[in-house]
C-alpha cells in the first residue's frame, strides 16, 4: 500500500466523488473533469492502493471493504479542507464563479428561487445556482453528503450541528375547477372532505398538513390521487371533480396560469414555515453568509397573499 507522503493527494477528490456518487460518469460531472480523466485517476489510486476500490455493478459502482473503510475519513478531511480554505479566502460576489448547491421543496423552488436568480444575475453574474429536490425525508442525507450546501423546506427541527432559520410563513388555500360544486356558497369542512382531494407529495407520503389538522377534529378526507410533480396537477383538476389544498402563493400562481378557482381553505391549519437549514460549518464561510442574506432579503420581500389567513406552508 502506499505511503501518504508520496500519495497524490488531488486523486482522493476523486475517489471522495466517485464514492459518494456511486457512479463515475456522475463523479466526473461533479469534478467538472472528463470520465477518462476519472478513470485514469482510479486506475492510479488502485495501483497505489493495492485494491479494486470501486467493482462495477448495473447502474454505477460498488465499494470494496477497503474504499468502505475510506470513504468516511476522505470525505471528512476534504470538507474540513475546503472549509478551511472557504472561510479564509476573500469572496468578491462580482468575480465569483463559485457553484452553490441548495436542496429546495417544489414550493420553496417556485417561490425563492426565481427572484433569487433575479438578484445574483446582479450581483453575481458569474455564480452558479444548481438546486435539488428536498422535504423532510432526505434534507438531512443530502447535507451530511455534501450534496447541498443548506436546505430549505418544511423541516423538522435539526440535530444541534445544524443552523435553523425560520422564512415565509404561509396560509393554505383550495384549488378547483370552474364549475366545480365547491366553487360557489359558503365552503365549509364538511362540504370539502365530501370531494376526493388531489396531494402533492414528492416523496409519497399519503399525509398532508390538511390531514394533520382533519384528525384533529376527527375527520379524514378521501384522496382521489397522490402526484410527485405539480405539472400534471392543473390538468387532474380541470378534467375530475377533484380539489386541491396547498400553499396559497402557489396555489394563486396555479390558478392564475391555468384558470383555475381559488377558495381559502376552511380548515384551520397549524402555524408552520419553510426553514433554511445549514450545517454549522458553512457560518464563518464568507460565500455561503453571502448567499444566506441573499436568500433572507428575498424570502423578506415576497408578498404575502391576501385572504391566506391560516399561516403554514408546502
Amino acid at each position: 500500500m502506499a505511503d501518504l507522503a508520496t500519495l497524490d493527494l488531488n486523486l482522493l477528490r476523486v475517489f471522495d466523488a466517485v464514492a459518494r456518487e456511486r457512479h463515475v460518469t456522475r463523479a466526473a460531472q461533479r469534478l467538472n473533469l472528463s470520465q477518462p480523466a476519472v478513470s485514469n485517476a482510479l486506475a492510479r489510486l488502485r495501483a497505489a492502493l493495492g485494491d479494486e476500490l470501486f467493482l462495477r455493478r448495473p447502474g454505477g459502482v460498488e465499494p470494496t471493504e477497503l474504499a468502505l473503510a475510506l470513504a468516511g475519513p476522505v470525505a471528512e478531511v476534504l470538507d474540513r479542507l475546503r472549509d478551511t480554505l472557504a472561510v479564509h479566502a476573500p469572496f468578491d460576489p462580482a468575480s465569483t464563479d463559485r457553484v452553490f448547491t441548495v436542496a429546495l421543496s417544489e414550493y420553496a423552488e417556485a417561490v425563492l428561487a426565481p427572484p433569487l436568480l433575479a438578484r445574483m444575475a446582479q450581483e453575481a453574474p458569474g455564480a452558479l445556482l444548481a438546486i435539488r429536490h428536498a422535504d423532510r425525508t432526505n434534507w438531512q442525507a443530502l447535507l451530511e453528503r455534501g450534496e447541498a450546501e443548506l436546505a430549505i423546506a418544511v423541516l423538522p427541527e435539526p440535530p444541534a450541528i445544524y443552523t435553523r432559520i425560520r422564512l415565509l410563513p404561509e396560509g393554505f388555500m383550495t384549488l378547483m375547477r370552474p364549475g366545480h360544486p365547491l366553487a360557489t356558497g359558503v365552503l365549509t369542512e364538511d362540504r370539502v372532505i365530501g370531494f376526493p382531494h388531489l396531494l402533492h407529495s414528492p416523496n409519497g407520503s399519503r399525509d398532508g398538513a390538511l390531514d394533520a389538522a382533519l384528525a384533529a377534529r376527527g375527520k379524514r378526507r378521501r384522496l382521489g390521487a397522490v402526484v410527485a410533480h405539480l405539472s400534471a396537477a392543473p390538468e387532474i383538476l380541470q378534467r375530475t371533480d377533484m380539489v386541491m389544498t396547498l400553499s396559497a402563493r402557489l396555489a394563486m400562481r396555479l390558478a392564475q396560469a391555468h384558470g383555475l378557482v381559488l377558495r381559502e381553505c376552511p380548515v384551520e391549519i397549524r402555524h408552520t414555515r419553510l426553514s433554511m437549514i445549514f450545517h454549522r460549518r458553512f457560518e464563518s464561510d464568507a460565500g455561503h453568509a453571502w448567499l444566506r442574506r441573499l436568500m433572507l432579503a428575498v424570502a423578506r420581500e415576497v408578498p404575502a397573499v391576501e385572504g391566506a389567513a391560516s399561516p403554514a406552508a408546502d
